[in-house]
Parts: structure tokens; sequence; C-alpha cells
């Protein structure tokens, strides 16, 4: 399956949009529009990875204790349990690639 990511991006005026482009039973990608002054809060997953690639723009994210300013071209890893969130701290659009692992099958 082939995805356009760029024709996906919606940005809203409140909040940042997050448009899922793509969902297996292994992995869910996501394309986050985040506007200037737009973040998403820090927030937990106990059983799932995430990965943040910039595609456009600048994000700062902050994963753990650790802050770091991503350029287009960069990603950072939040392994389970570690706490993750970016803020577009900036006065252009960011448009992030968001890949996240599916939570393990409940027995």
């Amino acid at each position: 399956m082939k995805i356009r990511v760029r024709d996906a991006a919606q940005f809203q005026p409140d909040k940042l949009a997050k448009i899922a482009l793509a969902t297996t039973e292994r992995t869910q990608l996501d394309l986050y529009c985040v506007a200037p002054g737009q973040a998403q809060k820090p927030h937990t997953h106990a059983d799932q990875d995430k990965i943040y690639f910039v595609l456009e723009g600048r994000a700062r994210v902050h994963v753990g204790d650790d802050e770091e300013m991503l350029d287009a071209g960069e990603a950072v890893v939040a392994r389970a349990g570690v706490p993750h969130g970016l803020v577009n701290a900036t006065e252009n659009p960011l448009l992030v690639l968001v890949v996240v692992t599916p939570p393990p099958p409940h027995a």
C-alpha cells in the first residue's frame, strides 16, 4: 500500500491533528500535524513503543528525563513505560510520522 503522507496532512486550529495512515496487527503509522504552539502532553504507554520521526519542521520532544530538539530527518524512540510527548515551539507547521507498536493481546 502506497501512502502519500503530505497529501494526508490536515491541521486543526485547537489541537494537534493525529491522522491514522496505516494499521496492521503488528504496527500503526500515524501523522501528527502540529501547528505552532500546539503540543502532545507527556504520557506513557505501558506496553507500546513509539517512534517520532520529524518529516517537516522542528519539534521539541520529551522522552523520559531527556529533551531533544529534532529537525526534519531526525527521530527518537520512546520505549514502553517511558513518558513522552512533543511541542511545536516554532512559528512553522510541524509534520511528524509516528510509529506505534500495538499492545500485546490480553491472555
